[in-house]
């Protein structure tokens, strides 16, 4: 059995239920949750989402909330006023162009007001079961660490795990290499010693590369 395949399959048994930890209601609030969440928490998110998701559910109901609105609901979250006009402009360019759904295509997402590639692909892997890796700083730092991937850049990272993690594991790939990194695998303080996979892993904090988002 390959170590690579060995990692996912202990990840696996040890993280049940791989998903996100954003809350959202449907395709378009996990849209507008993962736009909110970049270089922002998961945590400080759902927070600010909790009174907006109440009565936002569907572009046409973002643009009867209006763009002041919006910003004063998600006001605690890092770069809100950019974040809360791209949702604005997303939610008509939705309507205008797509009848109000979300595209299943990354290209497509792509063309929307603060969607990169990274968050195209969450909406991919998390609304539509898209075996897409969308890579933060935690897939960045395990894929670093593990020996998956020394690039910085994101999609070349995304590149080498699409080509080394087993097919049977790409969906979840992510989401599990998210959860072991925030909850063991630290950025400053790893906890090697409760590591499940500390035997199929050499890393030393000086074999650490940066990674650039």
């Amino acid at each position: 059995m390959s170590r690579i395949k060995t990692i996912f399959e202990r990840l696996s048994d040890h993280i049940p239920l791989p998903e996100t930890e954003l809350n959202y209601t449907n395709s378009y609030t996990l849209l507008v949750a993962v736009v909110l969440s970049a270089q922002s928490t998961d945590k400080g998110v759902n927070k600010a989402t909790k009174e907006l998701f109440k009565t936002v559910n569907t572009p046409s109901e973002m643009i009867d909330l209006g763009l002041e609105r919006l910003k004063s609901l998600v006001k605690t979250i890092g770069l809100f006023n950019t974040k809360a006009s791209n949702i604005i402009k997303l939610s008509q360019l939705l309507l205008n162009e797509h009848q109000g759904e979300i595209p299943q295509n990354r290209s497509q997402l792509m063309t929307l007001p603060g969607v990169g590639q990274k968050t195209a692909n969450v909406v991919l892997n998390v609304a539509f079961g898209q075996p897409t890796i969308p890579v933060d700083t935690h897939v960045a730092r395990l894929a670093n660490r593990l020996g998956l991937s020394k690039e910085t850049h994101p999609n070349k990272i995304e590149t080498d795990l699409e080509s080394k993690i087993p097919k049977e594991f790409l969906k979840s790939a992510h989401h599990l290499m998210i959860l072991h990194g925030r909850y063991t695998c630290k950025a400053r303080s790893p906890l090697c010693k409760n590591c499940f996979i500390s035997d199929l892993c050499n890393f030393t904090l000086k074999d650490a590369v940066k990674f650039r988002a």
